[in-house]
């Protein structure tokens, strides 16, 4: 049975800036918004907080669903995520804190510095985010219902 990966990503700028991620894939740098898998246990929201931690050592208050993403990387059909993105807002920085494993280092670019960069975006999720939050999309965290809870 086919089953699509939930994931979330985090959208978060400051001054024209967005906070990404540099990371190894497959021994190549790539770029991305701090995302990642929704873990057992965890509401969708929890997972944006938790994963921004995780790839970034910042603590982000998310205040807007921007949009929801559906995405096969090429030749592999099989393989579908479902990214929820979310942007808000950063509550402050553990200093030295270890990222996760294939994490290099948090950055953050301006959208042409990103653009420049597209050969290293790990897919096309990246720019699509954030050309969304640009746009104005805002959706009230509200519309995410969680049964669990």
């Amino acid at each position: 049975m086919w089953k699509p990966n939930a994931t979330v990503a985090a959208v978060i700028e400051e001054a024209g800036r967005f906070l990404l991620v540099e990371e190894r894939i497959q021994g190549e740098l790539k770029l991305n918004q701090p995302a990642g898998h929704i873990e057992y246990g965890e509401s969708i929201v929890e997972a944006a907080i938790r994963e921004t931690l995780e790839e970034t050592a910042y603590h982000f208050v998310p205040r807007f669903l921007i949009g929801m993403y559906q995405w096969s990387p090429p030749g592999r059909p099989e393989l579908t995520y479902l990214r929820f993105a979310f942007a808000g807002d950063l509550a402050g920085v553990e200093r030295g804190r270890v990222l996760d494993v294939d994490i290099e280092q948090a950055v953050w670019l301006t959208r042409d510095e990103i653009v420049a960069r597209s050969e290293q975006h790990r897919s096309p999720l990246l720019l699509a985010c954030i050309d969304d939050y640009l746009a104005g999309r805002r959706y009230p965290l509200e519309i995410l219902r969680d049964f669990d809870r």
